[in-house]
């Protein structure tokens, strides 16, 4: 019997797939537990259908992110830590940090868990930190360090 999956079954496959199951497993175990529906014309029509339009959202959240990508590369951020007298900084600048500022200074809702950033920053100057907005699109973002 053909079935779509409505969710990931982990023996036969992923949401969305089309595939053949025996007709037993179908009608007591996948149709029951709503994990499938049969493949009729019309449950084809609406799955093609739904990928048509995740495919045009994932399009409009790729657009989004290159636009979002150009207006963080033109911009930058300026955090300030303290400096003792020989010019050694106290503590460092975090991702936290930077998430914040970002929030404060440029108005751009940044997560920090997606800021690459493996060692925190610990001296003066400019930096430049990667940000993934998509998947496919990583931006950079100038972060000023400045003496407090």
């Amino acid at each position: 019997m053909k079935v779509i999956l409505l969710e990931d079954v982990k023996s036969l496959g992923k949401k969305g797939d089309v595939v053949n199951a025996s007709d037993g497993y179908a009608r007591n175990l996948l149709l029951p537990r709503n994990l499938a529906v049969p493949a009729t014309d019309g449950n084809m029509k609406d799955l093609a259908a739904k990928k048509r339009g995740e495919a045009r959202v994932a399009a409009e959240n790729l657009k989004a992110a290159e636009e979002l990508k150009v207006k963080i590369a033109e911009k930058s951020v300026t955090v300030a830590i303290k400096v003792g007298s020989a010019g050694r900084t106290f503590g460092s600048v975090s991702a936290k940090e930077i998430a914040e500022a970002a929030k404060d200074q440029l108005g751009l809702e940044l997560d920090k868990k997606k800021m690459n950033l493996p060692n925190p920053i610990k001296e003066l100057g400019t930096s430049t930190v990667e940000i993934r907005l998509h998947p496919k699109v990583t931006a950079g973002l100038k972060v000023i360090v400045k003496e407090a």
